[in-house]
């Protein structure tokens, strides 16, 4: 039996409620496989400033840096908006620490859940798409001011920065359709014209056989709601992997289904649902688990390369939601535990599946 050490960063509103519910499938994960999972909990954004005043203390980061993955709930909320310090930093400074450099958010539409999109059937049907987000440049971690009538915050992204996670897309590419589409707004940022440069000299030096195509930032906003089915990796820069990955994670029906991961040159890696904090619910025992448990799927595929057992996550998922199970946001009446049971009971009988595609990563 092997042991591994998880980092647990539940942090704020419905963060604590999903993260007991993907550590509820790891532990159903470790019994099925005979793994040993020991969790370490941790503090993080604004549950951190109401304890020591910071939203990303010396002891998180050293059980972060120790652990074999780190699994994030999530952060915010208007009650920490107007303090020094804002519980999102902790974040942001927990991804440059650890060199996380790519964020990877897949958008899949289940068919079971296909009426719950807003979209029309034939458009989203057999939607199956990946964002490469890079997650340490751009204008979250440029220089910032601001005084009593302006305010700046400057973009920069170095040609190393656009290199790695152009050769991140470019090989996962070569695992599914071969298609990469790099999006940017060259026709107005001198960063993103450096971005295009880099990206299409990275595809003509080590990629050619994959496909590439360049986009607009605000094109592709509008094509992924008239043709999501066209994309296959869209590569891009932090802010707008952050709104565009955002956008695609409602096309299956709900945003509480999207999971991520941020990875970097070496582990551990993080791993959270695309959702925010929500704290309009949070403790409710009403939020969607499902984007948390599918992250962990990610952790134990890209963290710990336990590929039969991401397999087992990701299809017991998809058993409990064609047999019906849906929470209140997609129009169901389970709550956020009795969800989580469903699919650990699920992964505890389950056969492994192995129909789910391994993308390259390093």
């Amino acid at each position: 039996m092997k042991t591994y050490t998880i980092a647990l960063l539940p942090g704020d509103g419905v963060g604590p409620e999903v993260t007991r519910a993907a550590a509820e499938v790891l532990q159903a994960v470790g019994e099925r496989f005979d793994h040993r999972f020991v969790f370490d909990t941790q503090l993080i954004g604004g549950s951190a400033i109401d304890a020591v005043g910071e939203p990303l203390t010396q002891e998180t980061l050293v059980a972060c840096r120790q652990a074999s993955a780190v699994f994030l709930g999530a952060v915010g909320g208007p009650k920490w908006e107007r303090g020094p310090r804002r519980p999102e930093q902790g974040l942001l400074e927990l991804r440059k620490a650890l060199g996380l450099f790519a964020n990877i958010r897949p958008v899949r539409i289940y068919d079971a859940l296909i009426d719950c999109s807003p979209l029309r059937r034939g458009i989203v049907a057999d939607v199956d798409l990946v964002v490469f987000r890079e997650l340490t440049g751009g204008l979250y971690f440029g220089e910032r001011h601001r005084s009593a009538d302006a305010a700046s915050d400057q973009c920069v992204y170095a040609v190393t920065e656009v290199e790695r996670i152009a050769r991140a897309a470019f090989a996962a590419a070569r695992t599914r359709r071969g298609k990469v589409t790099s999006v940017d707004k060259a026709n107005v940022l001198e960063t993103s014209r450096l971005w295009r440069e880099v990206v299409t000299r990275v595809h003509a030096e080590e990629f050619p056989d994959v496909r590439l195509e360049h986009a607009l930032v605000d094109s592709t906003a509008m094509q992924l709601i008239r043709q999501p089915r066209s994309y296959d990796i869209i590569l891009t820069e932090n802010m707008f992997g952050d709104i565009l990955s955002d956008e695609a994670s409602v096309l299956g029906g709900s945003i509480g289904l999207a999971p991520s991961a941020s990875l970097g040159a070496k582990a551990p890696g993080l791993f959270e649902p695309v959702h925010g904090s929500a704290p309009d619910i949070a403790g409710r025992d009403i939020c969607n688990p499902v984007g948390a448990i599918l992250s962990a799927a990610l952790l134990l595929r890209y963290g710990l390369r336990l590929l039969d057992e991401a397999n087992a996550v990701e299809a017991a998922v998809e058993r409990v939601i064609d047999r019906g199970a849906r929470t209140s946001d997609l129009g169901g009446d389970l709550g956020c535990r009795a969800m989580a049971e469903l699919i650990a009971d699920e992964v505890a009988k389950s056969v492994t599946d192995t129909h789910h595609v391994q993308m390259h990563w390093g």
